[in-house]
């Protein structure tokens, strides 16, 4: 049990002077923004759900509010969430925290005065978004890296439900709409899976991604919150609310077809 106490205000305060230097008006600053508090607040409800005490709830909050500093960085230096053409956005989060000194913007200790939880933390962060944990970490930190992934997962399900497919993929409808599902995709489906990003090579492959995060969620209260929310399912009717169908009629086909077999799992779990 630990007892690192953490003062919620004071790395929130933390947080937002780390973002004041990027672009505010930028609205893939603002849509990181409001994706890390949301991922914040869900960490500490699955925690609550879990039966986690008050230090370990902050302890889960504070992970959250720290699982994507990276991505700013990522978005300054290359234009683009794609780590695949950049960097690993959660690697440059572990820099930002641990290795840039006391004083540095993004250091750990502007959010948290204690270095007893620091190991747990960074690999919270390091790991939320890898395709699978490290099996070598201890019950404790792995308790924690699922619960961050579980937020993370739930929260992109709204912010792609929320979107437009310019702001999330960088493409306009047309290509989209013109895009093709990957044997890759099809086959992390059918596995229950989730894609791995060297499988994703069509932008619809995006879409089969969000409905992969369903077949790995970790926690009773991860899946009952997707339900409750309703964010997938807003995907599985309209993605990016484009209101028309794939171009090729075999594509909408399959699209159709893995809807309605991930729809009735969603429900299956109620």
């Amino acid at each position: 049990m630990t007892v690192l106490h953490i003062d919620r205000t004071r790395a929130l305060e933390a947080f937002n002077g780390y973002v004041v230097p990027y672009d505010a008006d930028n609205p893939r600053i603002a849509l990181k923004v409001a994706h890390t508090l949301r991922v914040a607040d869900v960490c500490d409800a699955i925690a609550r759900d879990e039966g986690l005490g008050d230090e370990d709830r902050d302890l889960a909050w504070l992970c959250g509010l720290l699982h994507d500093l990276g991505r700013f960085e990522q978005l300054r230096r290359w234009d683009t969430f794609d780590d695949s053409c950049s960097a690993s956005h959660a690697a440059l989060g572990v820099r930002e925290l641990f290795e840039g000194g006391p004083e540095a913007a993004g250091s750990i200790r502007r959010f948290s005065p204690s270095s007893e939880e620091d190991g747990l933390i960074r690999e919270a962060v390091g790991q939320h978004s890898a395709l699978r944990v490290d099996d070598r970490l201890d019950a404790r930190t792995r308790l924690f890296c699922d619960l961050v992934r579980d937020a993370d997962k739930i929260d992109i399900l709204r912010v792609a439900s929320e979107s437009s497919v310019q702001t999330i993929l960088g493409i306009g409808e047309r290509a989209f709409l013109d895009s093709g599902i990957s044997d890759g995709a099809r086959r992390a489906f059918a596995e229950r899976r989730c894609v791995a990003r060297s499988e994703r090579t069509e932008p619809a492959d995006f879409l089969v991604g969000l409905m992969g995060f369903i077949f790995e969620l970790r926690f009773a209260a991860s899946r009952r919150l997707v339900r409750e929310q309703g964010y997938l399912y807003r995907i599985l009717d309209d993605p990016f609310g484009l209101g028309r169908p794939f171009a090729d009629p075999a594509t909408q086909k399959t699209w159709e077809r893995m809807c309605a077999e991930m729809r009735g799992l969603v429900e299956k779990d109620a």
